[in-house]
């Protein structure tokens, strides 16, 4: 092992840890891996372990479960030591689909347990999400799921979960960037006692955040990447983040983030890039997707 792998490796033993409300906890900064082609999977996530990495988040709807299970089992990293993420589809809802979904999702995976499962989307047309958190319930009891947790969950759906089940999601994961704050969902989840966690951490491409002054001037300080600097926005947040990338120096880059802070000033001055209207979103709204 080279001098920088070993540097890396010390980065990642430096990457907090966030408590979940159930007693659990979760390493802040992963790697996510979202339109990551399945044959490529193993390959990028074995790179990311080896890089340091050991938080991974994938889900059924990506079709590269087999993948990320595969460089799990060739990593040698003992299972503690990792943690897992995936999602239920939309169409897995009711009735025992939720269970099966779950277990076709481990068998893929190679797991007997995963260390987080999530309902993909509240899907309001079908008006079932309480159905499928219920199950969730029900999985994280049989020992299925260490955490269970929701995506894309607007405040009015994680009412509608909590006044049926008296269950707070460990995590509400959810388009995030300084470009859309989610403020009303990060008030609703600090005020349970769920934790926010941002897909789509970067603005996927819609915006050039990396050109704004804030982010650029903010990175010019510290001698750092814009992308860093946004990573880092989020770390100070008290966000729980996953940067995709396929690119063995941007997976390096991602984690030298421990390093150094934003002043308050500069924090500010990214926290205002956000509209406030709704219309710094890239992905689906969860009212669209069904």
């Amino acid at each position: 092992m080279g001098s920088g792998a070993r540097v890396y490796h010390r980065r990642m033993a430096d990457i907090p840890r966030i408590e979940l409300n159930d007693g659990n906890s979760i390493p802040q900064l992963g790697y996510g891996v979202f339109q990551v082609p399945p044959e490529e999977t193993e390959r990028h996530v074995s790179r990311a372990l080896e890089i340091g990495y050991r938080h991974i988040d994938t889900a059924a709807i990506y079709g590269n479960e087999e993948g990320v299970g595969r460089a799990i089992a060739s990593s040698g990293i003992p299972r503690d030591e990792l943690f897992i993420t995936t999602k239920l589809w939309n169409d897995r809802h009711e009735g025992e689909e939720p269970r099966a979904a779950t277990e076709e999702s481990l068998e893929r995976l190679g797991l007997e347990q995963v260390d987080l499962y999530l309902v993909h989307w509240p899907t309001p047309r079908r008006s079932n999400h309480v159905q499928a958190w219920t199950s969730l319930v029900g999985l994280r009891d049989a020992g299925l799921a260490r955490s269970i947790g929701v995506s894309n969950f607007e405040p009015e759906h994680l009412d509608d979960i909590l006044a049926a089940t008296g269950v707070v999601p460990a995590v509400n994961q959810v388009e995030l960037h300084p470009a859309h704050g989610q403020r009303a969902v990060k008030e609703w989840c600090a005020r349970h006692g769920a934790r926010v966690e941002a897909w789509g951490p970067l603005g996927q491409g819609k915006y050039d955040l990396f050109g704004e002054p804030a982010v650029a001037e903010a990175a010019a300080a510290h001698g750092i990447t814009p992308a860093q600097a946004v990573i880092r926005w989020h770390l100070q947040h008290g966000h729980i983040v996953f940067p995709k990338s396929v690119r063995e120096e941007r997976l390096r880059e991602n984690l030298e983030v421990f390093d150094f802070a934003l002043d308050d000033a500069e924090v500010a001055a990214i926290d205002a890039l956000d509209p406030l209207d709704g219309t710094g979103r890239v992905g689906s709204s969860p009212y669209d997707v069904h």
